[in-house]
């Protein structure tokens, strides 16, 4: 019998990924995290394609797309994310990242570089992918989805504490700010923003545990 495909999509610091990857283990699926995916491509991007001023050339990366080779490693029940065959698990977390990747996952060409790769993946069923346009573009047919949410205060509680457990030094109200514009960013943008699937589940995580959440989102999901 062919297992699930299940899209878990939602705001930043809501726990998506974390989340989907024990479900990935407890129900024996395999977990891609594309917000991971995107973060790649910026920090790629931030490496090889800025301009005299120091901002990125989005032509220049759109150019330079197909030396971009993304690969999750499994590291002992870890998926590890390699650039080129470089892991760069660390560096996509930076702050410098996250500044810039609205803009980097906003571009069609980006969109449209990812996707198809995204796709193929679930056609044989048994995964799990959590982003922000999982259930509405990229696998609509998903078996089940789900949409997390949380407060702001909350989400950057844990985005600092993330950062802070990574060694990068953050300032609280600088991650705060910056959440709200990679909200403001990923809801308003033209190619595949950010919303709930007509048929997702919402699940507002402000006031549980990681664990709560999981056993939540275990209970909708039917025995397969």
């Amino acid at each position: 019998m062919k297992k699930p495909v299940i899209a878990i999509d939602g705001y930043s610091s809501t726990g998506k990924s974390s989340i989907s990857k024990i479900i990935a283990d407890k129900l024996g699926l395999i977990h891609m995290d594309t917000g991971a995916l995107y973060r790649g491509i910026t920090w790629y991007a931030l490496q090889h394609c800025l301009d005299e001023k120091g901002t990125i050339d989005l032509n220049r990366l759109f150019s330079s797309l197909h030396q971009i080779e993304l690969e999750f490693k499994n590291h002992d029940g870890i998926l590890i994310l390699y650039l080129n065959n470089t892991d760069i698990s660390k560096e996509i977390r930076s702050n410098e990242v996250s500044d810039h990747v609205s803009l980097v996952a906003k571009q069609k060409e980006v969109r449209d570089f990812l996707l198809q790769s995204q796709r193929s993946l679930a056609e044989k069923g048994g995964v799990i992918m959590d982003g922000r346009d999982i259930g509405t573009v990229v696998l609509p047919d998903a078996d089940y989805k789900f949409f997390l949410t949380a407060s702001i205060d909350e989400r950057t509680n844990r985005r600092f504490l993330e950062l802070s457990g990574l060694g990068i030094q953050a300032d609280r109200e600088q991650v705060k700010q910056n959440l709200i514009e990679r909200d403001k960013i990923d809801s308003e943008r033209e190619i595949a923003p950010l919303r709930k699937a007509d048929d997702a589940i919402i699940i507002d995580n402000s006031a549980l545990t990681k664990e709560e959440t999981i056993k939540l989102i275990l209970s909708y999901i039917q025995n397969f």
